[in-house]
């Protein structure tokens, strides 16, 4: 059985913009994507990172099967849609799915429970990103080399600094 991770964000160019060479790396890594979204007009730019594009609607209104390792929510989405934000809560609660936020804006009411994360891309990454951000219409000067996030404890991310082994 293969480790699967979910994202779930108001469209794809989110998604793409604020995780996709995480992604696109989580992928080659040989784990199943699957990113939930509102607005899926072009999957093709989701399809570039090697991740499976499906309704929000649908998602959240057909019957749930074993819960994902991993769980990335726009924190856009978690503020205005309920049901995400519940999702999100429960998640929290039962304590056995890592809960990723992405975005610049976090919500109040998670504080304390949220640490900051980052994944330093692949170069094969930054590629795909490029390419999938051009296949979204999204114009770039440059991919960074981080993606940058907020997760909850159970995530075991390098909480170090180049001063600490300096």
């Amino acid at each position: 059985m293969r480790y699967r991770v979910a994202v779930v964000a108001p469209n794809v160019v989110d998604v793409v913009r604020l995780a996709g060479g995480w992604l696109f790396d989580q992928t080659m890594a040989g784990w199943d994507v699957s990113v939930i979204v509102a607005d899926h007009l072009d999957a093709r730019p989701l399809q570039i990172l090697g991740a499976i594009t499906l309704d929000l609607e649908s998602a959240l209104a057909g019957p749930h099967g074993p819960c994902p390792q991993v769980i990335a929510v726009s924190a856009d989405l978690y503020q205005t849609d309920s049901r995400v934000r519940r999702g999100v809560l429960d998640n929290l609660d039962k304590g056995e799915t890592e809960v990723m936020l992405l975005g610049d804006t976090f919500p109040d009411d998670l504080d304390g429970r949220f640490g900051s994360g980052s994944h330093r891309l692949s170069m094969a990454a930054r590629a795909f990103k490029a390419h999938a951000l051009a296949a979204a219409a999204v114009s770039v000067d440059s991919i960074g080399a981080t993606e940058t996030f907020r997760h909850n404890e159970l995530l075991n991310w390098p909480s170090w600094s180049i001063s600490d082994i300096a």
